[in-house]
């Protein structure tokens, strides 16, 4: 639109044109009002039910005219990426999460790792940990705390609410989730666990649900969103791979990344890093690549120690005859009771076709 002129009458004095009175009047501009109605236009004929519909080329414009995503963990986790960080239960998977979401509060990577992003407020949902427990895992005896940046903001369920009347405890814990969102401004979530949010993820039914959730939240308020999730019971003598996730084929298909933890048999206090999934660059840690650290507490901080980069085959368990006959008569026992062969492999961590040949 141009800027305002006065309607002028004879004489060049501004005309009477509302009451008798005088009155500024907006000059319209035709081509600025046909080039907003093109686009309206545009928009509506790209539309078609659950598509859209646009040239390659103007897929590749508007796209330019996004920011390139940086990394908040590496190759890892980037920007606006709905992660999963997975792992067996005691691994650290809490520890880790914590130690990225402090790095990135602060704007500084964690040492062996990069974070491109700048110093930003970070929501982490601790659905795991008291906070007296919070406080043993960063302090020295529950004194000389550390001191988290003030972005850092920790967030755990309020044990004096109450869920509304006519509305589920799920419902009510995802509103709250999104009115925290949009008050504090924060872009980072970490959510410490999935589970919480849906206990039954191992099923598709359920866990679709969850994970479109957390997408239409990335899309609606531009996120970047850490989820920590469990694993079943998985053979340990086997590379990690995207099956041994829970609820796998549904939440990794939603996902825009995602990496996992596993122990070393060889060492057991030294953990790896695998990606399993990766959208914006290729897989870099892979099984011949994995990233190998410790679980340190030097003073009053519980965190990973990068310590290099190894093979994943290295720190396989290594099954021995021994292992295999306890093995099978763990499913001959289970088939015994009237187990099938899916059930019996899900809880012994092993293959339903390796406990049929058991």
């Amino acid at each position: 639109m141009t800027e305002k002129k006065e309607a002028t009458g004879e004489g060049g004095k501004s005309s009477s044109l509302a009451h008798g009175k005088d009155t500024e009047l907006i000059d319209f501009d035709l081509e600025d009002f046909e080039a907003e109605t093109d686009k309206l236009i545009s928009d509506l004929c790209e539309a078609k039910g659950l598509f859209l519909v646009k040239s390659a080329n103007k897929w590749m414009q508007e796209a330019s005219r996004r920011p390139i995503p940086k990394m908040l963990f590496d190759a890892f986790w980037f920007q606006g990426e709905v992660c999963i960080l997975f792992a067996d239960t005691n691994l650290g998977k809490s520890i880790l999460a914590v130690q990225i979401g402090e790095a990135i509060s602060k704007g500084f990577p964690i040492n062996g790792f990069k974070n491109e992003s700048k110093k930003q407020k970070v929501l982490y949902f601790d659905f795991e940990l008291s906070d007296k427990q919070f406080e043993n895992r960063y302090s020295i005896n529950y004194t000389q705390h550390h001191v988290f940046d003030d972005n850092f903001q920790r967030i755990e369920i309020n044990p004096d609410a109450t869920v509304p009347d006519g509305s589920t405890f799920e419902d009510y814990l995802n509103f709250s989730l999104e009115k925290s969102i949009k008050e504090t401004g924060a872009k980072v979530l970490i959510i410490d666990n999935l589970t919480y949010l849906k206990n039954e993820t191992e099923k598709a039914k359920d866990a679709l649900p969850l994970m479109k959730h957390l997408k239409a939240l990335k899309a609606k308020y531009n996120l970047s969103i850490l989820a920590l999730a469990h694993t079943p019971k998985r053979d340990l003598s086997k590379p990690i791979n995207r099956n041994d996730l829970q609820g796998s084929k549904m939440l990794i298909n939603f996902t825009d990344s995602c990496f996992a933890i596993g122990e070393s048999h060889s060492d057991k206090h030294l953990r790896y890093l695998k990606q399993i999934k990766a959208r914006n660059t290729e897989i870099l840690f892979d099984t011949e690549n994995v990233v190998l650290c410790q679980i340190t507490k030097p003073d009053n901080f519980l965190a990973f120690e990068f310590i290099g980069y190894s093979v994943e085959s290295e720190h396989l368990k290594i099954v021995s005859e021994n292992d295999n006959n306890v093995l099978a008569a763990k499913v001959l026992e289970l088939k015994q009771q009237g187990k099938s062969y899916r059930e019996i492999g899900f809880e012994l961590g092993i293959s339903h076709m390796k406990a049929k040949d058991y």
